[in-house]
């Protein structure tokens, strides 16, 4: 049998960002679209996405920063309400609303953004390993165990991350894979698909961690200690699935513990024995679950 073909193009947004896209399934199709996380990029979802090609239309962005999409230098471009930007008005290019918002990782802390403030463009959401920021803003203030599991992210914020990450063919970068069940599906082909990407940069990447509070605290910075959300801020009203890995180290499952009080119409799937990576561990899953959820 032969597999959907994955096509490229560049979407030229209104506000002068140009995101570099993958995508396969017809044209006319319901419209699903598929944000990736760090260290990542849109080929992430390739699996995935002609898994689901035959009835669907399956668009995946390299997220500003990323591979060949817009690089803008400054740390501020990258908070959340320019992410928040860029991928509304990619929406509106395909045609909202789409079928299904799809997002792991940081690709969720947008996709979270997007389902609160411009709930119009989108149907349905699918959150994979991504908190909510209600619950992360919880779990960071008052657990030690999340503080401590969130500790990298103040690491990736040095301003000599870049370097420190790109030493030995990248070999800080790596363990974030590896380190949590041994990343058996990070084939040569797979690591080299990575290479190109942070290759391009990691500039880019690294400013999404440098933009947010949402992070431990530190004896020099507050962080997430001075945040505070209403409840308007962060109530998702449409209807959201929640697919996550428990074995996840950096993000453990107390982060969907009262994810309902913010999320009212959810479907929580928990995957036991699954890491963060659950996408790349088990494709199949992750497009039968999408399926079953999107049921167009």
């Amino acid at each position: 049998m032969t597999l959907p073909a994955i096509e490229t193009f560049v979407a030229d947004l209104p506000h002068g960002i140009r995101l570099s896209c993958r995508a396969c399934g017809p044209q006319g199709a319901p419209v699903l679209v598929f944000l990736h996380g760090f260290p990542e990029a849109a080929f992430v979802w390739d699996e995935v996405m002609r898994s689901l090609a035959d009835r669907y239309r399956c668009v995946a962005p390299d997220l500003r920063g990323y591979g060949q999409s817009s690089t803008p230098p400054e740390v501020e471009a990258y908070r959340a309400k320019y992410l928040v930007q860029d991928i509304a008005a990619l929406i509106d290019t395909l045609g909202a609303p789409i079928a299904a918002l799809v997002a792991h990782d940081w690709g969720g802390a947008v996709a979270w953004n997007l389902a609160v403030q411009q709930p119009q463009l989108i149907e349905r959401l699918a959150i994979i390993n991504s908190p909510h920021p209600g619950t992360f803003l919880r779990e960071l203030q008052h657990n030690p165990t999340q503080q401590a599991a969130s500790a990298y992210m103040n690491f990736l914020c040095r301003p000599d991350a870049e370097a420190l990450l790109a030493e030995n063919d990248f070999a800080r970068l790596w363990p974030f894979f590896t380190g949590m069940n041994g990343g058996a599906w990070l084939t040569e082909t797979v690591k080299q698909q990575y290479r190109e990407v942070w290759q391009a940069g990691l500039t880019g990447p690294l400013n999404y961690y440098r933009a947010s509070p949402m992070r431990p605290p530190t004896p020099d910075d507050p962080a997430a200690m001075k945040l505070q959300f209403s409840a308007e801020q962060v109530t998702v009203r449409v209807p959201t699935l929640v697919l996550w890995g428990e074995a996840d180290t950096a993000l453990p499952p107390a982060l969907v513990d009262g994810l309902e009080e913010f999320v009212p119409v959810l479907r929580l799937h928990r995957v036991p024995g699954a890491t963060h990576w659950v996408v790349h561990e088990q494709p199949g899953l992750v497009s039968r679950a999408l399926s079953e959820f999107v049921g167009h």
